[in-house]
């Protein structure tokens, strides 16, 4: 028989300010037993750790920003110091006086160990902890809640090498249980409601073992290079012009890859020669302005070009090499 899944957000807790217990906030509202996943909204958590901020935003907006990946007047996507992906890094003007605003916790994952622990130290049960934001989807309209903090929770179940029911072999699917237990706490709760806790109840199987606070919810987080849209499309032109940002443009792409985008650019039909490690193919003079423009296609692909004139120069050798072979 299946446990039922149970998402309770209590009412009554009222106004957080800096400086407040989360865990005694969340004892005095909150029965909980073993095996429960707490979860705490962002805003609380910034309200008593003092990440109220008044002023210009935009200056905060800059402090807040490791590399803006697409801006698109007026809103500004960006990469922020958690590693996150958010518009406006996820500063929050809602259910803060006018003219004041919040800025994300400094560090979700810690706040959500020291959550825990407390809530273990005092009243004896092992549950787990996660801190809850809103955010938008690429590709999808609307915003949903997704985990940025979390302690004693696996965060991320990995069937990887299992087979489904129908003896099919599962290669990449990777539930992000965390993520799908803040929407659900955010069902709960509600956005108008002042329910900043929710307790979820019946998903033990997730809990770690008192003391195992686990990966923390940064795992959940794609590593620059690893993401294939690490800027925005106007953005990626930018940097591939300009030489910049290989970093983000993901792993150096396959020589094949290559040799496809390079008959692409130029539009005609020419002779690719895929060696090992390396893509070959000759211009004929004048050459400018297809060299400039295989220069920038190399950057964006991670590859780096060299030039070898033949023909007194009425004919050029391209060769692209992979910048990491």
């Amino acid at each position: 028989m299946s446990t039922p899944l149970v998402v309770t957000a209590p009412e009554g807790v009222g106004e957080v300010v800096e400086g407040d217990d989360l865990a005694e906030l969340v004892l005095a509202s909150c029965d909980l037993v073993d095996g429960d996943v707490v979860t705490i909204t962002s805003k609380v958590v910034s309200k008593a750790e003092g990440r109220r901020r008044t002023g210009d935003r935009e200056e905060a907006l800059a402090g807040e920003t490791v590399r803006v990946v697409a801006r698109r007047t007026p809103t500004t996507i960006v990469r922020n110091h958690l590693g996150l992906t958010m518009a406006a890094a996820g500063i929050d003007a809602s259910n803060v006086t006018a003219g004041d605003y919040l800025l994300l916790p400094e560090d979700p994952d810690r706040t959500a160990r020291e959550v825990r622990e407390a809530i273990a130290e005092r009243r004896g049960v092992n549950v787990a902890v996660l801190v809850t934001d809103t955010a938008g989807r690429a590709w999808r309209t609307g915003q949903s809640d997704i985990a940025i903090g979390a302690a004693g929770l696996l965060v991320l179940e990995d069937f990887a090498g299992r087979t489904d029911s129908y003896g099919n072999p599962l290669a990449v699917t990777a539930p992000a249980v965390a993520d799908e237990l803040a929407g659900a706490a955010e069902l709960a709760g509600g956005k108008l409601a002042a329910r900043p806790f929710a307790v979820v109840r019946g998903r033990a199987d997730l809990v770690l073992a008192a003391g195992d606070h686990g990966t923390g919810a940064s795992a959940l987080i794609r590593e620059d290079g690893t993401d294939l849209f690490g800027y925005g499309s106007r953005e990626a032109v930018v940097r591939a012009l300009a030489g910049t940002g290989a970093e983000v443009f993901g792993s150096t792409a396959p020589a094949v890859d290559l040799a496809s985008a390079v008959a692409e650019v130029l539009g005609h039909t020419v002779d690719v020669e895929v060696g090992p490690g390396t893509v070959s193919t000759g211009l004929s003079a004048p050459y400018d302005d297809e060299l400039a423009r295989l220069q920038t296609l190399a950057f964006a692909f991670g590859w780096s070009v060299t030039t070898t004139p033949v023909d007194a120069g009425a004919t050029v050798d391209i060769t692209f090499q992979p910048d990491c072979p």
